[in-house]
């Protein structure tokens, strides 16, 4: 344990984060989700429904009702990547490759399922291995998502999470490092929205739950804490190119979390939320981790406890009063 905290304090994560913005490699730029939604009305017997299967793919941007009681309350879950972008890549203790997109989409449902049962409505990003943008053929490049397209699938979670009028957001991703020592969770935020404080009390509570959840199994997971999503932003391609690239590397926000941009991006979240990216697959023992089908219920347990948390009554109010827009 102390090799890999001395190890991450030196390295301090100054190559980690350098992905595309629009890619949102744990990056949060694309990041798995959360968000809050209340819908007055809804009951265990609602049907689960895509929100806008013209605009999702198919699987995507779906809605489940609770399954026992009714908060009156709805919880926006993003799996980060997916489909044809499989994110951040690393490798298992054993030598078995793992991919983010893959790992993240059982988190997220877990996490939909316990959510549920507690009586939230629970919107989640995707349900499948797909894309969460339906994509158009310039959303593609050589098997690949363009820099379009990996900036239009993050864009989809966030109008996603506006439609079902979501009162907070949460993404779950993983992260990748340029050596197989970096190790550690984090979480992050930003601290220029009109709802600043709600991120933080968000992912504060998101950080503390998880990383407390997985120190319970005796896994000693560096805690990196909560940060603001300003010293995470990414790049996509080479900014010198000009366009999208040039956009991207000028923005220094997550998209998931991040403000309007003019010419860049024009539908950003409107409600609190956070970025979890609770380990890094290209450290074997934590890529070991992510794969397990124990590592993803202690992480799902971590997310559900902390949304419960922040959505929880306060002072005879639903929820944490903060703003949705």
């Amino acid at each position: 344990m102390d090799r890999r905290r001395s190890s991450r304090e030196l390295r301090r994560r100054a190559v980690r984060r350098r992905r595309a913005v629009a890619l949102g490699l744990v990056l949060l730029v694309t990041v798995a989700t959360v968000v809050f939604v209340t819908r007055p009305g809804s009951s265990p017997t609602a049907t689960i429904r895509p929100l806008d299967p013209a605009r999702f793919a198919d699987g995507s941007c779906v809605a489940f009702p609770p399954t026992a009681g009714d908060r009156h309350a709805t919880v926006f879950l993003d799996a980060g990547h997916g489909g044809i972008d499989p994110g951040g890549v690393g490798t298992t203790e054993a030598g078995t490759t793992v991919e983010e997109a893959t790992e993240t989409l059982p988190v997220e449902l877990e996490a939909r399922d316990l959510l549920r049962a507690e009586g939230f409505e629970v919107v989640v990003s995707r349900t499948t291995a797909a894309s969460v943008v339906r994509l158009r053929p310039s959303d593609v490049s050589g098997g690949a998502l363009s820099l379009t397209g990996a900036h239009d699938d993050v864009v989809a979670r966030d109008e996603c999470a506006d439609e079902a009028h979501a009162r907070a957001l949460v993404g779950v991703y993983y992260d990748a490092g340029a050596s197989p020592e970096d190790a550690g969770s984090l979480t992050a935020y930003d601290s220029v929205r009109p709802f600043a404080a709600a991120n933080l009390r968000l992912a504060t509570l998101l950080q503390h739950d998880v990383v407390a959840g997985m120190d319970e199994q005796g896994w000693s997971i560096p805690d990196d804490g909560v940060q603001t999503d300003g010293s995470l932003g990414s790049l996509a391609g080479n900014p010198s190119d000009g366009g999208i690239a040039g956009r991207a590397a000028a923005y220094d926000h997550l998209l998931l979390l991040g403000p309007a941009a003019a010419g860049f991006f024009s539908t950003p979240s409107l409600m609190p939320g956070a970025v979890i990216e609770p380990l890094y697959l290209t450290d074997p023992y934590e890529g070991s981790i992510a794969a397990s089908p124990k590592g993803q219920r202690v992480i799902a347990e971590g997310i559900a406890r902390a949304v419960a948390q922040y959505l929880a009554p306060v002072r005879g109010r639903s929820g944490s009063g903060a703003p949705s827009g």
